[in-house]
């Protein structure tokens, strides 16, 4: 049998932090933990828990990715009640801080683009809205309003060239609109008219999935592949399920929480064709947030049963993602 030493060439190094780029198999000792740590592959998603928001709460909305994410709006609880918010929040890969408030305190939106660039549109004050404001990576400012003011909506893309689909007005819709970085112009209605879904990829590819179409709920499993200017069927989620966390491209998407109506905690991963299950996450929520890659997702904020509005952030490592284990011993 081979030693580390022979494998690696070196023994087991004592570090006070650790190493910044470690390979597969290699191990160290970190004495300020203190540890026994090494690099391994996972062989199946996992989540693992992240830094919590500071702001608990439910129906925002995010962008960005695993360590630069955007968390924005939402309804939070004071007392017996729901305050919708304007709270901007930016993730590092392990923490939150404060970013610039929205210009419009609004629940029930979608965003997409960075964190540095960021779009935010549609949702609900008291009322449902069609605006649309760009992050800096510091403070929104106002951007074209959307042609259908509507909530429950999901979203796709970039700052520049951004996707918006789906959701309710006093009615459920399926009607997509395309952004340019200034105005939104009629693009490819969905084939599944619904709300409460979620969405992922570019513009010119994105990806539709879950949701509900009727005011009483009854989950959606149906996906739906963009391709610029139509939608065409793609391969049902595993589980049909409505206010679902969403990231990822096209051919790897991730679906993530939920209802339907019971709350889960199921994961599915999208290859293009059809879902497979992933690894689920730690609570299970709707209502929640995500952003990020298949391989690399990040989910946020939310609200469990009966009506609690949580600040959990969970980081997923997809198939075959390197991740750092503790030894521990039994």
């Amino acid at each position: 049998m081979s030693t580390y030493y022979q494998i690696f060439g070196g023994k087991i190094n004592v570090l006070s932090s650790d190493p910044s780029n470690p390979v597969k198999g290699q191990v160290w000792y970190n004495s300020s933990t203190p540890n026994l740590k090494y690099k391994a592959a996972t062989t199946a998603g996992v989540w693992a828990t992240g830094g919590n928001l500071a702001t608990g709460r439910a129906e925002l909305a995010g962008c960005g990715t695993q360590t630069a994410g955007l968390a924005f709006g939402g309804l939070r609880i004071v007392g017996p009640s729901g305050v919708t918010v304007a709270n901007t929040e930016e993730y590092n890969g392990s923490s939150w801080t404060a970013g610039g408030n929205l210009g419009t305190a609004r629940r029930l939106l979608a965003g997409a683009g960075t964190q540095t660039a960021g779009l935010a549109f549609g949702g609900l004050t008291t009322v449902t809205v069609a605006n649309t404001e760009e992050y800096n990576g510091t403070s929104w400012t106002a951007g074209g309003n959307l042609g259908i003011a509507r909530r429950l909506l999901a979203g796709a893309g970039t700052q520049t060239a951004g996707l918006a689909f789906g959701g309710f007005t006093t009615v459920t819709v399926a009607d997509t609109e395309e952004y340019d970085g200034t105005s939104w112009t009629a693009g490819g209605t969905l084939n599944t008219a619904r709300y409460g879904l979620a969405g992922c990829g570019i513009q010119t590819a994105g990806l539709a999935f879950g949701g509900t179409a009727v005011v009483t709920p009854a989950a959606s499993n149906a996906t739906e592949e963009y391709d610029g200017s139509s939608w065409t069927a793609g391969g049902n989620l595993g589980t049909a399920r409505y206010r679902l966390g969403g990231a990822g491209t096209q051919t790897a998407g991730l679906a993530f929480g939920g209802r339907t109506p019971t709350f889960v905690a199921a994961t599915e991963e999208y290859n293009g064709s059809s879902w497979t299950a992933g690894g689920t996450l730690n609570t299970a929520r709707a209502d929640l947030a995500g952003c990020g890659t298949q391989l690399s997702g990040l989910a946020f904020g939310g609200t469990t049963p009966p009506a609690t509005y949580v600040r959990a952030t969970e980081e997923y490592a997809g198939p075959g993602t390197l991740i750092t284990k503790t030894v521990t011993a039994t």
